[in-house]
């Protein structure tokens, strides 16, 4: 990796803040400010873009996809509802999830019209044992629903092993990446994974309001999209005729059969300039930053005799360090005040640093956090 305060420079949040809260969402590097920016003007001066990368290409390379295996969304939430919305459920049919889980993890398959069951594995200590996820599934699971990092504490997932118990029963495997992507491999064939999807703003320093959808190639075209818009159908219905053809449905076959309409062109010019900066820097080299960051955040914490609500375990580990603490949403608002941007989750704070930050904020963190 590039020197720390080479990287650094491209991060303007870096003179006015420590910001230690990328599982939240992320500063906007200059690049990708820039990007956005030039969108911007490109419509103001000449009513359209002159150039625009849409940053399919660059996610699919993130998650070791191909670009037709990925769709346009607005966010997480709105990935995981097209797929709760898609599935089939026949009577009796049940979905498995965790108790750990971001509520958008869990509500689209809550919703009564679908008829199924949803069955909640309870973590033990912070963890999700793989026995106990195993003995919720069955024959009769439509859908295994997870997040690859859990918000609150970080525990990580072995993605491997989890498709094999749902693939085993014939079940999908459903993953809610926003809180790995940008910061820890991923690889949706390896881990052999069905549905992926995650917004742009945390760990991969994208903006707000665009996010991708995944959908292994083999399933593309088996699904009729719960939604449908002129985006969704071939290109040549839109390409090579003068007239729209509305009489008949020709839907796309690839991912974007899974897109409605036009997605925010200045948020997807801003993703795509992050994911090219993800890239350029490397996420095996992201990965081990940010380890050693909060390798060194753990130490700090352990020393002060303060519980960590986060899981040890090297296989488990992630980008977020949650420790227990008095008062900790008070707390945080007092970090604020001093430029500390930190969360209070779980009755704890949660620190979530990226690549460009530093030892030193984590000790000012830790000094600060624990006056």
């Amino acid at each position: 990796m590039k020197a720390i305060s080479k990287l650094r420079q491209n991060f303007p949040v870096t003179k006015y803040k420590i910001y230690l809260n990328h599982a939240g969402h992320s500063p906007l590097a200059k690049l990708v400010r820039d990007a956005m920016q030039k969108l911007v003007q490109d419509f103001s001066e000449y009513g359209d873009a002159l150039e625009y990368d849409d940053g399919k290409t660059s996610f699919a390379k993130l998650v070791n996809a191909s670009p037709d295996e990925i769709a346009h969304v607005q966010n997480t939430s709105t990935g995981l509802n097209t797929i709760a919305n898609m599935l089939d459920y026949p009577e009796g049919a049940n979905i498995v999830t965790t108790d750990l889980e971001y509520p958008s993890v869990v509500y689209p398959w809550k919703k009564k019209k679908l008829g199924v069951k949803v069955r909640y594995v309870k973590n033990k200590a912070g963890k999700i044992l793989l026995k106990d996820l195993e003995r919720a599934v069955d024959d009769k699971t439509v859908a295994v629903a997870i997040s690859h990092v859990e918000y609150m504490n970080g525990f990580k997932f072995d993605l491997k092993a989890v498709s094999e118990i749902a693939h085993e029963h014939g079940a999908y495997f459903v993953v809610d990446a926003i809180q790995s992507l940008g910061a820890f491999p991923v690889d949706v064939k390896q881990d052999d994974v069905d549905f992926l999807t995650a917004g742009s703003y945390k760990w991969m320093l994208g903006p707000l309001g665009i996010g991708y959808l995944y959908v292994r190639k083999e399933l593309v075209t088996q699904f009729e999209p719960p939604f449908i818009g002129w985006a969704s159908v071939k290109p040549e219905v839109f390409e090579t005729i003068n007239f729209w053809e509305i009489n008949t449905l020709k839907l796309s076959e690839n991912a974007t059969r899974f897109e409605i309409g036009t997605s925010s062109f200045v948020s997807a010019a801003g993703a795509a300039a992050a994911l090219k900066l993800i890239l350029g820097v490397g996420v095996k080299s992201i990965q081990k930053r940010i380890l050693k960051l909060t390798d060194h955040l753990i130490e700090k914490i352990e020393r002060k005799g303060l519980k960590l609500q986060t899981p040890l375990e090297p296989e488990h580990r992630s980008g977020i360090v949650n420790f227990l603490i008095d008062d900790a949403q008070e707390r945080v608002r007092r970090l604020a005040k001093k430029n500390l941007v930190v969360s209070a989750r779980s009755y704890g704070i949660r620190v979530s640093p990226h690549f460009y930050n530093t030892e030193e904020e984590i000790d000012k963190l830790v000094e600060e956090a624990t006056k």
